[in-house]
């Protein structure tokens, strides 16, 4: 029965991916023909401007002082809205309210939230602070609320029992409880910031978006190429920053436990 039920559900997968590629015109020759204009692009890009690797570099320092900034106001905003989403801590009048809100957030993504700040307060980096703290807060709460009702009930009940509060309870079991995965929450929502502010140049927004858009539009792919390589080299020495932060947490909690 169980073997019949595995094959019926591969079976249905299998004609959904058919309906769907011939739907959306998925065609693998087109992939393969288009390798060629691909070799064309690369006659464009290289040798790259090097030149521009100052200017690539200064950029990408305003990319993660947005970044930076977007992160760190989002995650003091999101902190609260965790709480309140949370339904071991809240009744579900709150945590209804306040999860319909944080999904409101993130129906748009930070580069429209850029779109919609550079209209209010013009073109620069502080419309990419404001779309940046405002998608982290609406990433972050959500992350933060399941990771909180992830918690072992049992301490909660027992707190809760002896008369504590529900600031006490948040306070001396909640926060201490989901420490760890809200530290590796707010150091991944970093990273994606900084790939995320990469682009918010696009619009306006300031960081090193701001030249690469520029360059393409005429059709200067081996400046592009420069940049595209400082934000690689930054995002690839922000992983490794991170996991070594990752690794001495870990190792410094497991010591005190």
């Amino acid at each position: 029965m169980k073997h019949n039920l595995k094959l019926s559900f591969y079976g249905i997968i299998v004609v959904l991916i058919v309906l769907f590629s011939y739907d959306l015109d998925v065609n693998l020759f087109d992939l393969f023909n288009g390798f060629s204009n691909l070799i064309k692009l690369g006659t464009y890009t290289f040798p790259p401007d090097w030149s521009l690797f100052t200017v690539g570099f200064v950029a990408i320092v305003e990319t993660l002082k947005i970044a930076f900034l977007g992160t760190v106001f989002g995650m003091i905003l999101s902190l609260p809205f965790g709480l309140l989403g949370s339904r071991n801590l809240f009744s579900q009048k709150t945590t209804v309210v306040v999860r319909v809100f944080l999904a409101a957030v993130r129906v748009l993504p930070s580069l429209l939230w850029a779109v919609v700040f550079v209209i209010m307060v013009g073109p620069g980096p502080f419309a990419g602070v404001l779309a940046m703290t405002l998608y982290t807060m609406g990433y972050l709460a959500k992350l933060q609320y399941e990771s909180i009702e992830g918690i072992s009930p049992e301490p909660l009940e027992a707190v809760f029992s002896m008369g504590a509060s529900r600031f006490q309870v948040i306070r001396f079991v909640v926060l201490p409880e989901a420490a760890n995965n809200l530290i590796s929450q707010l150091l991944f929502m970093f990273e994606y910031n900084v790939r995320a502010s990469s682009i918010l140049g696009f619009v306006g927004a300031g960081g090193v978006g701001f030249y690469i858009m520029n360059y393409l539009k005429v059709l200067m792919y081996d400046k592009v190429a420069v940049l595209l390589l400082v934000v690689l080299i930054t995002i690839l020495i922000m992983d490794y920053v991170s996991v070594k932060i990752r690794d001495r947490y870990l190792v410094e909690s497991r010591v005190c436990e």
